[in-house]
């Protein structure tokens, strides 16, 4: 396993990050408790989950995550400082907190809560799941899907800097050690960057956006402002939901996958261009001697920025064939090949 800087927090965090947003609806205690031995065997050292985890996410899969993590952590006391731990506060959800926004005072709550739910002192690197503005993430990056000019930049600005003064108050308490975003934009990086400068506050160290074979809007421009800014970039859904391994090709919907739940955003990825670029893939992958799943993880991989890939899986055969895809060498001509596709299926969805 290889290890990037997290940004300016001065962590070292392997290529490959841990993935749990399964654990409680689709995996038990036991599959996780599996997963995380197999992942720590294998040099990982960096698990990520939320306090809105399992998904899909409702009221009764709130905080099972994060409780089957503490249960972990209970039972393997001295392994807590063998990982980096990454957890997110979620705004807007109506069974959290009402559904507030995201403020100083939900911060240290929600803080508070999700150290009890993962039996520990400290979350290593703490996120907000996305801002209280609406952004281009989920299915609504197409131009006019909302309006920039309805929103206010003063009023953002003024709600950003009270967050911040709420992460400040729990890196203070020692609760949580480094402060990231996720599912955010250039603009979001950008003013927090210059807020934590003028008024002396932690500084965000990562940013968390799908980015994908499907998905890639966040090449070049977001990826450049976080290699400028030292800002760690994490791709999550590296699979596009588990779409990119071609399960679903042919309108097939295997037992117990994703799409047998129901889709709190609908299966917005699900379209025919989607199909198309998949079945390229498909084949890219088979001529080289690998999985589709692993050349769309090792794509993310190789891709100039990206600091550590977030995966996924629900079984312990795909865990394994994931974390393999980080020993592959993408070479020229697939580098080729796999950029011809991308060319002709740029938005797919």
């Amino acid at each position: 396993m290889r290890y990037s800087p997290l940004g300016t927090s001065g962590l070292e965090v392997s290529r490959a990050c841990l993935g749990t947003m399964t654990w409680g609806t689709q995996n038990t205690q036991k599959d996780a408790d599996e997963q995380i031995a197999y992942a720590l065997s294998k040099g990982v050292n960096f698990i990520d989950t939320a306090e809105m985890y399992s998904i899909p996410p409702n009221a009764e899969s709130y905080g099972k995550t994060e409780t089957i993590i503490g249960n972990w952590l209970a039972r393997n006391q001295g392994r807590r400082g063998d990982f980096i731990l990454a957890s997110k506060i979620a705004p807007g959800l109506p069974w959290v907190r009402n559904g507030a926004p995201l403020s100083r005072a939900a911060v240290i709550e929600a803080v508070d809560n999700s150290l009890k739910r993962l039996q520990t002192d400290y979350i290593d690197l703490y996120q907000l799941h996305w801002p209280n503005r609406t952004s281009p993430h989920f299915g609504k990056h197409f131009p006019n899907r909302y309006a920039f000019t309805k929103v206010s930049a003063e009023v953002e600005t003024a709600g950003m800097l009270d967050i911040l003064e709420g992460l400040d108050t729990c890196v203070k308490a020692g609760k949580i050690r480094h402060c990231g975003l996720s599912d955010d934009t250039p603009w979001g990086i950008a003013t927090y960057l210059r807020l934590s400068e003028q008024h002396n506050l932690p500084r965000m160290v990562s940013i968390q956006n799908e980015f994908n074979l499907l998905h890639s809007k966040d090449w070049p421009y977001l990826v450049e402002h976080c290699v400028m800014e030292n800002v760690a970039f994490l791709p999550w859904s590296p699979l596009a939901g588990g779409m990119l391994s071609g399960k679903y090709l042919g309108g097939t919907i295997p037992e117990g996958s994703r799409w047998t739940l129901t889709q709190r955003n609908g299966l917005f990825r699900d379209t025919e261009a989607s199909s198309a670029a998949i079945e390229a893939y498909v084949a890219i992958a088979g001529k080289h001697g690998m999985t589709a799943s692993q050349l769309a993880i090792a794509w993310c991989d190789q891709v100039d920025g990206v600091t550590s890939t977030i995966i996924g899986a629900t079984t312990m055969a795909q865990l394994e064939e994931d974390i393999a895809a980080f020993d592959i060498v993408f070479s020229d001509e697939l580098k080729r090949e796999v950029a011809e596709v991308i060319k002709r299926f740029t938005v797919p969805f």
